[in-house]
């Protein structure tokens, strides 16, 4: 029966990819990438990787979609045919293909026992991770302790990406209060959608709250319920301008919530190291390693959070005041 439905799912991944390709609206293909994602977190799910399915619907399916939606008001709805056939690139593409199918021929068999990825470290981390991190959900006491240093990348990389966009869709201050005096003209019939969106809201980000700090003992964790958060408060700003969700969350606070996320991160390395432990070993932070192990990951996952928010919040409002400008120098 499960390979039934991994069958299925894949059948319906080439069908929506190759519909993807064969699109020119581009809204249509923003809805099918959303589409292809949640295909792949139900696959992933059905594969029992909880966690890589929360992160890729959260993050692929979620903000993704909504980041892609905004940048349509930039670039138009529909793509611009071109007259000439790209043979060389379509080559390219199948041969680049042939070559990792190719790849895939010494591989070992999918599930096999004795893969060498089943052989390496993960023996270590299933069956030594309770003692050493105390942490349920091994995944979890991976990302955040084993593998510390290459989450702390991760997170740099948001935040870098953060700082590329705003310096990339530098936007004035008349522009700025241009958008935030009033409210999509679009949204403010959809009476239906306000009213839902005001209940549905405190749940949204009660849910991410939950997945914060419930990424111990279950799927979650920093980045998905940053994503999670954000995608609320871009909702919210959808339907209600600017001008509201400013109020809340100004630029210059995102900004530093965006960098408090990076340092707090750092912040706990150096504290580590401070009371005598390696950077991002949090054994020192407590008389008992486990509870400093716990204390550690929580700080961490926090840091991750509070930066993933406010990044994709800020990108998000990059671009929606770079399509007032847009606008404003059309007229």
């Amino acid at each position: 029966m499960e390979t039934l439905i991994d069958i299925v799912l894949l059948s319906f991944l080439v069908l929506t990819a190759l519909a993807v390709a064969k699109m020119h609206d581009l809204f249509a293909v923003v809805m099918l990438s959303g589409i292809y994602s949640l295909l792949t977190a139900s696959l992933f799910l059905d594969l029992d990787a909880v966690d890589v399915a929360f992160t890729e619907a959260s993050v692929g399916a979620g903000i993704s979609t909504l980041l892609m939606l905004a940048s349509l008001k930039l670039v138009g709805r529909y793509e611009t045919r071109t007259r000439y056939r790209p043979m060389l690139a379509l080559g390219v593409v199948l041969a680049t293909g042939a070559l990792l199918i190719y790849g895939t021929l010494d591989m070992p068999h999918f599930g096999s026992a004795d893969a060498p990825v089943h052989q390496h470290v993960a023996p270590r981390y299933l069956n030594d991770s309770m003692g050493e991190v105390g942490v349920p959900n091994v995944v979890t006491s991976v990302l955040a302790s084993y593998r510390g240093y290459d989450t702390l990348g991760e997170t740099l990389v948001v935040f870098t990406a953060g700082i590329g966009v705003i310096s990339l869709l530098r936007v004035s201050r008349r522009t700025k209060q241009q958008e935030m005096q009033k409210v999509p003209a679009d949204m403010q019939q959809q009476i239906i959608l306000r009213v839902v969106v005001k209940w549905l809201l405190p749940l949204i980000l009660i849910f991410a709250l939950y997945v914060q700090f419930h990424g111990d003992y279950g799927p979650g964790g920093g980045f998905q319920a940053g994503v999670i958060f954000a995608a609320g408060i871009i909702l919210y700003t959808m339907l209600f301008g600017l001008s509201n969700a400013s109020r809340v969350f100004p630029p210059k606070l995102l900004e530093l919530l965006a960098a408090l996320g990076v340092l707090l991160y750092g912040g706990v390395g150096i504290v580590c190291m401070l009371l005598g432990g390696n950077f991002l070993d949090y054994n020192s932070l407590r008389h008992d390693p486990v509870h400093g192990q716990h204390l550690g990951i929580l700080l961490v996952e926090l840091g991750v959070g509070l930066t993933v928010a406010a990044v994709m919040i800020t990108i998000f409002f990059k671009f929606t005041w770079r399509t007032v400008k847009h606008k404003y120098l059309e007229k």
